[in-house]
């Protein structure tokens, strides 16, 4: 059982990375610093939002909009650092 929730904690940090280069990428995109006429950013962006854009989706349903700023990747983040608490909690119960 411990490996299980090693390899979902080792899931939810990816996941959490996942997101935290979607934002970056969004702001460096929006300031201009990267072009998504360039088509390594523009596969990598485009594959992020395929990946994401089901879970902020649902997010954004739930949430009231927030006067222009998506708050979305950030609930998720913190249901992610929520998750891996309950595991990190839980994984010293089954030594």
């Amino acid at each position: 059982m411990t490996s299980i929730l090693q390899i979902l904690l080792l899931v939810l940090g990816v996941a959490r990375w996942i997101v935290l280069v979607h934002v970056i990428m969004s702001w460096l995109i929006n300031f201009q610093v990267l072009n998504l006429r360039q088509p390594l950013v523009a596969q990598i962006w485009y594959g992020l939002n395929r990946t994401l854009e089901p879970v902020y989706g649902r997010v954004r349903r739930l949430i009231p909009i927030g006067g222009g700023i998506d708050f979305a990747p950030l609930i998720v983040l913190l249901a992610i650092y929520a998750l891996e608490i309950v595991v990190r909690n839980n994984l010293y119960s089954f030594h």
